[in-house]
């Protein structure tokens, strides 16, 4: 990939691209599964799991808030009769502790980081709940090295159109990278700005998209180190 001049404003996603976050809530779902294993098989608990957190998307957004709601209506919807508190409980701290997990930078990000710093302008664009979203920041010491952060409760073509006009970026002066698809890649290319996909080996289903995407603008690397030389 050739990045044109024209190139001014570097957008990079959070979660699975500058730090690890899916494989925790994966084990917070096992964890699930294995207090329900005596009522339903895991894969059934999985599947009730993820449709009630869809229902509930629009309610709670993304994140772990989300995910321990949707624990708790999943037992509900298990445990026909009187469901007992430790069941609650017990789901509560599965959510709990997947709040407090320690962030895991992914390899090679800071020296990116500290490469690029000066030489763009590097924007933080990350999705899910404000407050889980700031925790995550704080803990990973990288906001000294973005001109802008925006936590957006989608990412929406319209939601980069909004940040983009609120940092006086032009659609083609600006590169998004991320490891979601759905979210990071897609919507930047409808803008027909640049986008370039770090694949992570985890991916939640709702960020899923199976179709080949066959765009000028579009490129995919394997580590987020390859930067430095496409830069």
């Amino acid at each position: 990939m050739v990045i044109k001049k024209e190139i001014t404003t570097i957008g990079f996603d959070a979660d699975d691209t500058l730090w690890v976050n899916e494989p925790n809530f994966r084990e917070a779902e096992q964890q699930f599964c294995e207090l329900l294993e005596n009522y339903i098989p895991h894969e059934e608990t999985i599947k009730r799991l993820f449709d009630i957190e869809m229902k509930n998307l629009h309610l709670y957004g993304y994140g772990a808030k989300n995910l321990i709601i949707s624990m708790v209506e999943t037992i509900c919807s298990v445990i026909k009769t009187e469901v007992s508190t430790d069941f609650i409980n017990d789901a509560l701290n599965i959510g709990i502790k997947l709040l407090h997990k320690p962030l895991i930078l992914i390899d090679g990000v800071e020296n990116v980081l500290k490469k690029l710093h000066g030489k763009y302008r590097l924007v933080m664009i990350t999705k899910g709940d404000l407050i889980e979203q700031e925790r995550k920041i704080a803990k990973s010491g990288f906001a000294r090295y973005f001109n802008h952060i925006e936590i957006m409760s989608h990412k929406r073509s319209e939601d980069y159109v909004n940040m983009l006009i609120k940092i006086d970026c032009a659609p083609e002066n600006f590169v998004m990278i991320g490891n979601s698809l759905k979210s990071d890649i897609l919507p930047v290319l409808e803008l027909n700005s640049h986008a370039i996909h770090i694949p992570f080996h985890i991916t939640w289903e709702h960020e899923m998209h199976d179709e080949e995407i066959n765009h000028p603008k579009f490129t995919v690397i394997q580590s987020i180190g390859e930067l430095i030389e496409i830069f």
